[in-house]
């Protein structure tokens, strides 16, 4: 016989008391939180924290912070966690990049031993410039770093070119600005909302550039654009009538649309995205802009500067 039940009794709350409480989130730790105080004596595996809270307060995207605390595990592993960072020596710096290059069983490719380079370059440099440690370890670090190609600018008469044929439509014409005349990388395009466009002064537009999860305050960087692209934003949103996100599509789709351009330009030249930034960066450079400028104007940090510096004064003022 099935049981009765009282009309007032609430069968349904009790059945879903029987289900699991749902846990609770945990946020992720915020740089501003207090961390321990490094000294000489600190681990290597007590130094962390706090240099994850340094990577985040300063000019370092999330990807380059994930990348250098894995490299820190990394080398914490060779060395030893347990090792005081105040004792740690050139010399097992040196020899766990050979480790790396020569012993470990997939050697990594030229590009990732040199981000680990300039991982060791970076943590020591803190460690020095903050006063925990009297020298800097890697101050005579030698280690060859990959030197890539030069990429093949294109020409004055090329870019007039690709611009003239941009304007055909409006949506390659808008993404050939932003990377031509304003310096914006694939990635920061693709992030763009329609919300950062300001032709408030229709003379002087200007694009404010943010990746997402970066601090405002340290990553923001506000860019203008000739008077021209006021037109070719007003034309863009009657056609296409974006919302939120000013390109709702892949990279992919990105490349096809600047491709096309580049076809009907009659280019042979491979041209990307990063190809039309560093033909930005060059421009700059001849037109007077100091080195310091142009890379607040890229948003590049220190890693990436120190990349990116010495290919372009090579472009720029060729021997």
């Amino acid at each position: 016989m099935a049981t009765s039940h009282r009309r007032d009794e609430p069968i349904q709350e009790k059945l879903f008391a029987e289900w699991p409480a749902a846990p609770i989130p945990v946020p992720s730790p915020s740089p501003l939180d207090p961390t321990t105080p490094v000294t000489a004596e600190t681990t290597l595996a007590g130094v962390a924290v706090p240099y994850r809270q340094y990577l985040q307060l300063s000019n370092h995207t999330p990807h380059t912070i994930d990348c250098f605390l894995s490299d820190l595990r990394l080398f914490s592993r060779y060395v030893g966690s347990d090792t005081a960072i105040g004792r740690v020596t050139l010399e097992q710096v040196t020899q766990w990049l050979l480790h790396l290059r020569w012993e470990s069983a997939t050697p990594p490719a030229p590009k990732t031993l040199a981000r680990r380079v300039t991982f060791l370059k970076n943590l020591f440099g803190w460690l020095f410039a903050s006063g925990t440690l009297p020298e800097l370890v890697t101050a005579n670090l030698a280690f060859s770093r990959p030197v890539p190609p030069l990429p093949e600018l294109l020409f004055e008469d090329e870019l007039t070119r690709l611009v003239e044929a941009a304007r055909v439509e409006s949506r390659s014409q808008l993404l050939v600005m932003l990377a031509l005349d304003a310096g914006l990388k694939k990635e920061e395009i693709l992030a763009l909302t329609t919300d950062r466009i300001d032709i408030s002064d229709p003379d002087h537009p200007t694009v404010a550039v943010r990746l997402p999860g970066q601090d405002r305050a340290r990553r923001e960087r506000l860019m203008e654009l000739p008077p021209s692209f006021t037109a070719a934003w007003q034309r863009y949103l009657k056609q296409y009538q974006p919302q939120g996100i000013l390109f709702d599509c892949t990279d992919r789709n990105l490349t096809y649309v600047l491709t096309k351009a580049v076809e009907r330009a009659g280019i042979t030249k491979r041209v990307t995205l990063q190809l039309l930034r560093d033909c930005y960066a060059v421009r700059q450079l001849r037109a007077g802009t100091s080195f310091g400028v142009l890379r607040e104007k890229l948003g590049l940090s220190d890693e990436a500067w120190y990349e990116s510096q010495e290919k372009y004064r090579k472009l720029a003022f060729p021997v």
